[in-house]
């Protein structure tokens, strides 16, 4: 399009609000033209490549357009106008207008722009000038299409940084693993900072994130202390400062959904060749039933799902907005899964005081609806046999008395689900200059989270059809308040070959959450549902129930932080939080959580002088220390409750009886990491990258141990002893392989390895029953344990039966630890052994961006390597000999010998490699020439597809299962199947 001229309204004094919000809706509406001269002309850099985006301002004044696709302006001025180009990564350039009708400008990138600013903790840091282990990624080069939440944005884009999506749910977000499992009791999950403050992943829409950037290391994330052992994601919403052209931005897509593989039981048409063979059945396929059913089929849809984003941009010196609204409707595979999500945020700027002060307000507010796809109804539909019908002649669903064994169909038509979140985040963010070198910052953030949830089950629901429920009923409230504070000031000097920064802060911060649910069951009448418990029979013969809860915790640290440089090429930075923790125990009230790293600028050196070619040469090395806050809410203290009831005096009275030893001395975990990394650039960043190893090892982990009663109140503790240890290599390669006038090439590599080991269980003071503890569960029949964490050994092995073979009449011939081979049924649990691991050892991504003239594509492969999965599947449904339908390979020999007519069984039959290579997501997209449309300065249109494909020999749905806690690996039977997402989308700039 032809660049557009617009004109802003004067500078705003005070606080007039009203003021601001008149002089905001000029900026947005206004259109008027107070210049004289109209100039054209081209933007490019020294490659004659044009450059889109640039914006073209007429100094000290508030009149300004930005280029179009094609690197055009046009705009309007006075005589002697001076004009100011700028572009993120390139040099300021400002050109005298002396009459000249055409003005083009070439740009000349910045290289120490292009080294770009990354956020650390509590501020900023040139990329160049960071000695720690920290990854950003720009809006660019994130992952394109219906991306769940603002971690599948750089999926397989950070090294070390695993992003996995094991479900389909359109509820479930991506799972995130930063440098392997260090806790046993505590989340592994990082801390998520948006814009400075603690949330989490989908507190903003991913279409409204500007970057993305990860402390990795223990150096980096010190300054975090408890919040900092699985390291800090920040997130960076879309905003600006300064001179910002009015704009809106339109953002809009459409998708539809696959099952990206399905599991293979038997249909109808294979169940009937098996008894015209002669098979004998059991349970649910005892006999032919007459009809013909896909149940998968009938519990499935062909899902539509859409979203909207629209972004509004405006502002001067003085004062600017960003608005945003996001609308989704991500709809699931399965019928009523559906998940709704409206979110807005308004973020405005202010300064004044001959721009000392600078204010920030920012409002974000969501709201969610959705429904909670219950995977018994996936497993059940599974395991029906084909040949039942889904209803009866009379319309009611089709049931059997079947142990465990429900009409899918059934069970989801007849119950009802009303789920409604609603947050609500203010945040106001005051800078002040007091001096050139000094700035002080006051934050203070209030957010809150109200949900109110219903459901209720009819009379025709299995519950009442088969277990004489008579309709259940239940409702539920939750809500959370949090208060964040924080107080900053920021000094920077610098003196000849010196620059130091210096950073002092508090932080305050508390969290209450209460909730209540209550539950009825025989309703005399439907028609009520969950919105008149009252009138359930239950409360009447005491089948009713009912619940609340309050709990709370507060944070208060205080940090502090020193940077320095010496000409360049020797830097340092040492770091110090120290930090209470409602949590903690009376003994140990406050940490303090120290970090320490340096870089050496090799390439600075003056022995580097002629090799031209390096741009960028630091070695960098760190160590810090983060915790991990002590457990759950009142874990030091003492606690008695009211159980169950006893008879005294003719009277029922409530026993009272305690459930939680003191422990005074309960703290935080401790992680101590040590990071080693080299940062490089060459031939003017044609290629760069880094590479890291890092040792990290968690103290005074928290674990559950069993303890005599007396002296103790109850049977057990928990307390700070274990140890965990997890070390790894990192890999970051971006290479510019094409770089023309028409065509350009982009690609990034990643790799990453982690090792891990639990070093030890006990100490003096508390002993561990055993030296191993188990995770992970089959569930019933078989009812056992997965796996075993041992001491002295990796996380995530399985722990079973290993298999070697079948004998001739279907059973599993064993091999025990010492060696000897004995049938299946006279085996032991002393026969297990360590028979796999889940969590792979390898992570590799190649990322791929291409850009010919007008077109642009993006192509992400991603896979991990070198580990198993225990397929449920197959463990359950791979025998003929189940009450249930069964997977077509239920017939094949099993080793070649015979079939299977064994009893399910958990063995290393079961378990198979999860080698994977994904291609993870593909866009295409053309980007249209706007110089000859009004009003439009970008039109783009794309195509997206995300899990297209995956390389694997691995025969259950998808490789890629549960990475977290102990028990990885697993591939649940009831696990919402992964899909395959296909997007058609717009770009739009007005």
């Amino acid at each position: 399009m032809k660049s557009k001229n617009f004109t802003f309204p004067p500078p705003l004094r005070g606080n007039n609000f009203f003021l601001l919000l008149f002089g905001i809706f000029w900026m947005l509406s206004s259109h008027t033209v107070f210049s004289q001269t109209q100039v054209t002309g081209t933007v490019t850099d020294t490659e004659g490549m044009p450059l889109s985006g640039v914006t073209v301002m007429e100094k000290n004044t508030n009149n300004g357009v930005i280029t179009d696709f094609d690197g055009n302006y046009s705009i309007s001025v006075s005589d002697a106008a001076i004009l100011v180009y700028s572009f993120v990564g390139f040099k300021q350039e400002e050109i005298s207008f002396t009459g000249q009708s055409a003005i083009d400008v070439q740009m000349e990138e910045d290289l120490e722009a292009l080294s770009e600013v990354v956020l650390i903790g509590y501020g900023s840091q040139k990329k160049g000038d960071v000695t720690s282990a920290v990854a950003s990624v720009k809006a660019e080069d994130f992952i394109q299409g219906n991306v769940k939440d603002a971690a599948q944005l750089i999926q397989g884009k950070v090294a070390g940084l695993t992003i996995s999506n094991p479900s389909g749910d359109p509820l479930d977000g991506a799972q995130v693993l930063l440098r392997g499992v260090s806790s046993i009791n505590a989340s592994s999950t990082p801390l998520v900072l948006v814009d400075g403050i603690p949330g989490n992943l989908q507190t903003v829409a991913p279409e409204d994130i500007a970057s993305i950037d990860v402390l990795k290391d223990g150096s980096a994330t010190a300054i975090y202390g408890t919040r900092g052992t699985n390291g800090v994601i920040i997130i960076t919403t879309k905003g600006g400062d300064g001179e910002i052209v009015p704009t809106i931005d339109y953002n809009g897509y459409v998708s539809i959904q696959e099952i990206a593989r399905k599991l293979d039981f038997l249909d109808a048409s294979e169940l009937r060749d098996l008894y015209s063979q002669g098979f004998e059945f059991t349970g649910a396929n005892v006999e032919d039933f007459g009809a013909t059913t896909d149940w998968v089929d009938e519990i499935t849809r062909q899902p539509i799902s859409t979203v909207h984003n629209l972004t509004f941009r405006a502002g001067n010196k003085t004062s600017n907005i960003t608005a945003t609204l996001n609308y989704r409707d991500n709809k699931g595979i399965f019928i009523k899964s559906d998940n709704k999500r409206y979110t807005g945020r308004i973020d405005v700027n202010h300064k004044m005081f001959n721009d000392k002060l600078n204010s920030n307000f920012q409002v974000i507010a969501s709201e969610q609806s959705y429904y909670d796809f219950p995977n018994y109804a996936y497993r059940q539909a599974l395991i029906r046999n084909p040949t039942e019908p889904v209803q009866n002649e009379d319309g009611t669903w089709y049931e059997r008395d079947v142990y465990f064994y429900d009409n899918p169909v059934g069970l989801i038509e007849e119950s009802y689900q009303d789920n409604r979140q609603r947050n609500l985040q203010f945040t106001g963010n005051f800078t002040y200059e007091l001096f050139p070198t000094l700035k002080l910052q006051a934050l203070y953030t209030r957010k809150g989270n109200y949900g109110i949830f219903g459901y209720y089950e009819t009379k025709n629901h299995v519950s009442t059809t088969k277990n004489g429920i008579g309709g259940y009923a239940s409702r539920s409230t939750n809500d959370y308040i949090g208060n964040y504070g924080q107080l900053t000031a920021n000094y920077e000097e610098s003196f000849e070959d010196h620059k130091f920064t210096a950073l002092a802060g508090y932080n305050y911060e508390d969290n209450t959450y209460e909730g209540f649910s209550a539950n009825n069951r025989n309703f005399p009448s439907d028609a009520y549902s969950y919105n008149n418990l009252g009138i359930g029979q239950g409360l009447e013969l005491g089948e009713a129930g009912m619940s609340s809860y309050k709990n709370s915790n507060t944070l208060i640290a205080f940090f502090g932080r020193i940077n320095y440089n010496y000409d360049d090429r020797y830097l340092l930075m040492l770091s110090l939080r120290h930090e209470g923790s409602s949590r903690f125990g009376e003994n140990n009230k406050w940490g303090s959580f120290p970090g320490v790293s340096v870089g050496w600028r090799i390439n600075e050196e003056s022995f580097m002088e002629d090799a031209d070619w390096i741009d960028i040469l630091k070695l960098r090395g760190g160590y810090g220390v983060t915790g991990t806050n002590a457990g759950a809410n009142y874990q030091s203290l003492a606690s008695l409750n009211y159980d169950s009831y006893f008879l005294y005096n003719n009277r029922w009275i409530r026993e009272l009886i305690p459930v939680r030893n003191p422990n005074p001395d309960l703290k935080w975990e401790r992680k101590e990491e040590v990071n080693i990394g080299l940062d490089f650039s060459f031939w003017e960043g044609r290629v760069n990258g880094s590479f890291d190893y890092y040792d990290r090892t968690t103290k005074d982990a928290l674990y559950n141990y069993n303890v005599p009663v007396p002296p103790y109140l109850y049977g057990s503790i928990v307390a700070n002893v274990a140890e965990i240890q997890n070390s790894g290599f990192e890999v970051l390669i971006n290479v510019n392989p094409v770089q023309t006038e028409d065509f350009n090439w982009d690609a990034n590599f990643t790799y990453s390895t982690n090792s891990n080991k639990l070093v030890s269980l006990s100490n003096d003071q508390f002993q561990a029953t055993n030296d191993f503890f188990d995770a992970g569960y089959t569930g019933e029949p078989i009812q056992i344990n997965t796996h075993r964490t041992i001491v002295g050994g990796p996380i995530g092995n399985f722990f079973g039966l290993k298999a070697v073979g079948v004998n001739d009449d279907g059973i599993f011939l064993i091999e025990t630890p010492d060696g000897n081979v004995i049938p299946a049924t006279e085996s032991t649990n002393a026969d297990r052994q360590v028979i796999g691991n889940g969590l792979p050892n390898h992570y590799a991504s190649w990322n791929n961006q291409f850009r010919y003239k007008n077109w642009d594509l993006s192509v992400n492969l991603r896979g991990a390597f070198d580990y198993q999965v225990l397929n449920f599947a197959r463990m359950f449904y791979e025998n003929p000999n189940i009450a249930y339908n069964t997977l077509d390979s239920a017939y094949d020999p099993a080793y070649g010998t015979a079939v299977i007519s064994d009893i399910q069984r958990y063995t290393s039959y079961y378990l198979e490699d999860g080698d994977f290579v994904k291609i993870d997501n593909a866009t295409l997209g053309y980007t249209f020439d706007t110089g000859n449309i009004d009003l439009v300065q970008n039109f783009r249109i794309y195509a997206s597809g995300l899990n297209l494909y995956t390389f694997t020999g691995y025969k259950g749905v998808d490789p890629e299962v549960n990475r977290l806690g102990f028990a990885p690996g697993n591939d649940e039977r009831d696990t919402y199947p992964s899909t395959r997402t296909f997007t058609l989308g717009v770009n739009l700039t007005f």
